[in-house]
């Protein structure tokens, strides 16, 4: 029966040698080359052995490990040397090495941060902003300005009509005031101002058909221009009408 055989899958040389190094418990700033270099060659036999494609440069790590070794084995010279050949000489081989293991790790840890933050993100439903203007408190808002428009303005005037039944034609008066919509305009904000939150019919002290048409036609223009608010509760409830402060 033909079996499988899985082994871990590195993405690179130096993803290799940081597993090699975790898996031996390896101070990754006093690398033993020879033990690593001898693992990370039983790896490299291994996928030969498997059939595995190897690439290049896995073998590229494993001709600079053995070079590495290579210069650990070579005996120290017990020569004078002026102080710059002395450092030079003094370079530890592995130096290189480290710094590209470290700088792969920083680079590998920030990469799974950024995995896991993305999973969590992906746990996360959002909709579309919903408009919540009908759940306000503030009485200053839209919302009752909007409940009332034109149609149920008209309806509280047909109201106001039939309350004072002038529905029938007055009496003819030979002298009459006459009063401008500016004038009503005043008179609805002084009114507002001395009485607050008022019925919509109590702004009608009139019986003069033309002063009430004038004064309706004024509260409509401070409508228009956002001066007063008119409310109403609910459906064929009776209108307010306050000043916007």
């Amino acid at each position: 029966m033909p079996y499988t055989v899985k082994i871990d899958a590195f993405e690179g040389p130096l993803d290799l040698l940081l597993h090699l190094i975790h898996r031996l418990e390896i101070d990754i700033y006093d690398i033993p080359v020879a033990e690593i270099t001898e693992q990370y060659l039983l790896y490299i036999q291994t996928m030969q052995e498997l059939q595995l494609d190897i690439a290049s440069e896995y073998l590229v790590m494993a001709a600079t490990l053995l070079q590495i070794k290579s210069k650990m084995l070579l005996p120290k010279q017990d020569i004078e040397m002026d102080e710059e050949s002395e450092i030079e000489m003094g370079e530890d081989p592995r130096e290189e090495l480290v710094r590209r293991l470290i700088e792969y790790r920083r680079y590998k840890e920030a990469a799974s941060e950024l995995k896991q933050m993305e999973q969590e993100r992906n746990l996360i439903f959002t909709k579309p902003p919903s408009d919540l203007s009908d759940f306000t408190d503030d009485p200053s808002q839209v919302k009752l300005d909007l409940d009332v428009n034109l149609y149920d303005m008209l309806g509280a005037f047909q109201k106001l009509l039939r309350r004072k039944r002038l529905q029938k034609p007055l009496p003819t008066k030979i002298a009459k005031q006459e009063i401008t919509i500016d004038q009503a305009i005043e008179t609805v904000l002084t009114t507002l101002k001395m009485k607050g939150r008022t019925s919509f019919f109590e702004l009608f002290p009139y019986r003069d058909k033309e002063q009430i048409v004038i004064t309706f036609l004024a509260i409509l223009e401070l409508m228009m221009r956002r001066e007063i608010i008119v409310e109403q509760e609910r459906n064929f409830a009776d209108i307010f009408v306050m000043e916007r402060k």
